[in-house]
């Protein structure tokens, strides 16, 4: 179904009084900017420290960008996609996310669609395929939970159903003949806008809000390869976590008096996790999930550096959470430290229901976008990671255990323990000039934590743990334009960074273009492709090159891996997944600011003489992001996480009728809404 401007009614939510509203390009809302991050763009990022490191490489001049897109830039660049793979790391018994689950062949084949614009109301795939909802937003999970019933709803019946704004996802397959599996999603945020009729307690909101952030565990079924999934509701594996859920902390900074609260006075237990983004399964099993723009939640005076840093304030807690439980006010000298209890790595067990899930603190406390897990071949695991924020950094983890292959359930233990102890450092990317015709470099990893010590200058253990942001800014790594998904490739060795975008750099007082991030008001964003050295995920120093320059490919600016045919616009690379053959796949975020056009999902080869050619599998519908990209190419299947259709809507007037597009007019059947509800899809071959 397809929804045109004529078909939608207007907009009365007071957009005009939101921070974002005229500063966003095109189509994009500046609710969505409002309610997931907290109208980041609208006030100065929290990095203000000057990286004298970086006054180097950019007195290379990037004027010639002519060599961006040139000829010899393409030839460099083609070059590097065949030098050869740094060696294949291993991934222990279970596949990550995105490589190619199930039997046959692998490699999708399709024709690229054609860009959707931001007012198609549809979820549009490749001819030939089609797509069938998964599950949605107030689906029920739990055993006893109700149908979903929108006009109605309870924060205990939302504890019991899917969650809201579904961003990560993972699919794992549990059985042989590949008719089972486990669902795991995070749940990102709320829009109370389009969740509720107006009439609704506010305190029962609020809670409702609570129970629908999170996570969910649902378990799905099907009958052979190749057919869709469905979930079962009430199964035994079946699980939600929400902002009342316990957790543990663990790692060296577990029971620092910075984690202390009246409510918990041991530093070690936290009630519940949000603003979950992406994440990353590891090779034993689990689900890995980063908790983000946490900083919105909270009521506080943001004059102290650690806060400020972090983008806590007084103008922050838009919900006023504060209103139904005092945690959420950290000028409370009960509470100051509440805030210190989020922005972490959550590690969760969906083979057990019963598992209390934990928050790793030798990961580092920062606006975790995810984390993905490789082994190394001497067997130690490594994390990578990016701090979604403009002009922040790439981080990485290196565990100090070995990953131990094996179902045995003593191996199952040793693994589960693999991200608590480890090193942590923090990459600065040198460039060598364009005189090369080349936007490439080497790097290193600078160490912030190191057997359990501070490598960081008047940082306590606990310090550089807990304000990650500020110890690394100490040590000058390199300040990236918004680096989203940090995923290595199994097939190559190599990793690779979305840098979603980043339209500050190079404006008065802000850092310029640098190689790794070579334009000014960067709307569209770019991927880095980094190869350890000597095909080591631990070694201190690594090579870069940019893979994609993303836009409009008939605009100036833009660089596709040295492909020179034709390729689709892409905008704001986001979440990354590979299939069975190595290739890249990109869902994006933003394209209806900068290019009009509805976000969606990209296929890259990133070698051969395809490199670069990137081809749009999918479109999401108005308004919406592509989110949680899984690749089972061996089944024919694609899964992504439709995230916040129609934002801009209230009850009243929606702006998105996806999933159910129940028809105007007409009253929507039970267990359905007459409005967007954010939704797993999966894509399948007729």
């Amino acid at each position: 179904m397809t929804v045109e401007p004529a078909d939608r009614t207007t907009l009365p939510l007071l957009t005009d009084g939101l921070p974002m509203a005229g500063r966003t390009h095109g189509r994009r809302s500046p609710v969505t900017c409002h309610l997931r991050c907290g109208d980041a763009c609208s006030v100065v990022a929290p990095n203000v420290t000057e990286t004298s490191y970086f006054r180097d490489v950019a007195s290379a001049a990037l004027t010639r960008r002519g060599a961006l897109g040139a000829a010899a830039l393409g030839t460099g660049l083609a070059a590097l996609g065949g030098a050869p793979a740094a060696a294949r790391p291993h991934h222990g018994g279970h596949r990550p996310p995105g490589h190619g689950h199930g039997g046959g062949v692998g490699g999708l084949r399709f024709d690229a669609i054609a860009p959707v614009a931001a007012s198609v109301d549809d979820l549009t795939v490749p001819r030939g395929y089609t797509w069938d909802p998964v599950i949605r937003w107030g689906d029920p999970v739990l055993r006893g939970a109700p149908t979903f019933d929108p006009e109605h709803q309870t924060a205990r019946a939302q504890a019991g159903q899917f969650g809201y704004n579904n961003d990560y996802l993972d699919i794992i397959v549990t059985d042989r003949r590949g008719t089972r599996a486990l669902l795991v999603c995070n749940h990102e945020y709320t829009n109370e806008n389009i969740m509720f009729p107006p009439d609704l307690d506010p305190a029962e909101k609020i809670r409702i809000a609570w129970a629908a952030h999170g996570m969910s565990v649902v378990e799905l079924r099907r009958r052979r390869r190749g057919e869709a999934w469905t979930y079962v509701p009430g199964a035994r594996l079946n699980r939600r976590i929400t902002l009342e859920t316990p957790f543990r902390m663990d790692g060296p900074a577990a029971g620092s008096p910075l984690l202390r609260t009246a409510e918990d006075r041991t530093g070690r237990r936290v009630r519940g996790t949000m603003n979950n983004c992406a994440g990353g399964t590891t090779p034993w099993g689990t689900v890995l999930s980063g908790e983000e723009n946490f900083n919105q939640y909270f009521y506080a005076a943001g004059t102290d550096q650690r806060e400020a840093r972090y983008g806590l304030g007084p103008t922050q807690d838009g919900r006023n959470w504060r209103s139904v439980d005092p945690r959420w006010n950290a000028t409370s000298a009960d509470f100051r430290n509440e805030p210190n209890r989020f922005g972490w790595v959550v590690e969760v067990d969906p083979h057990d229901p019963t598992s209390t899930p934990v928050k790793h603190t030798a990961m580092g406390r920062f606006k975790h976008e995810g984390a993905n897990v490789v082994v190394n071949h001497d067997g130690r695991v490594v994390a990578y990671m990016g701090d979604d924020e403009r002009f922040d950094y790439v981080y990485r983890f290196v565990s100090k255990r070995r990953y131990r292959a094996g179902d045995r359930p003593r191996d199952r233990r040793h693994n589960l323990g693999l991200l608590s102890e480890g090193d942590l450092s923090v990459a600065r990317f040198t460039g060598d000039g364009l005189a090369d015709g080349v936007s490439d470099g080497t790097g290193e990893w600078i160490p912030l934590t190191r057997d359990g010590r501070s490598m960081v200058p008047g940082f306590s253990i606990d310090e550089v743990l807990v304000f990650t942001r500020l110890a690394a800014d100490a040590v000058q790594p390199t300040k990236m334009d918004r680096p989203e998904d940090v995923e290595p490739n199994l097939h190559n060795g190599r990793v690779y960074i979305a840098c979603t975008n980043n339209t500050d750099r190079g404006k008065a007082g802000k850092e310029g273009p640098t190689e790794p991030n070579p334009r000014p008001a960067n709307k569209d964003g770019h991927v880095v492709e980094l190869v350890p050295t000597r095909g080591d995920h631990t070694a201190r120093t690594f090579s870069w090159n940019l893979l994609l320059v993303c836009g409009d490919p008939a605009t100036a600016g833009t660089y596709f891996g040295g492909y020179q045919g034709e390729v689709s616009p892409i905008s704001c690379p986001d979440n990354v997944a590979f299939d069975s053959r190595g290739n890249l796949w990109v869902s994006t975020d933003g394209q209806p600011s900068s290019l009009q056009l509805n976000d969606g999902l990209f296929k890259v080869p990133v070698s051969g003489p395809e490199r670069g050619r990137v081809q749009q599998f999918l479109a999401v519908p108005t308004g919406a992001e592509t989110c949680g990209p899984v690749i089972h190419d061996r089944d024919d299947s694609v899964f992504v996480a439709v995230q916040h259709p129609g934002e801009d809507g209230t009850w009243e007037a929606q702006k998105s009728r996806f999933p159910d597009y129940v028809p105007v007019g007409k009253r929507a059947r039970r267990g359905e809404l007459a409005g967007p509800r954010p939704t797993v899809v999966q894509v399948t071959k007729r």
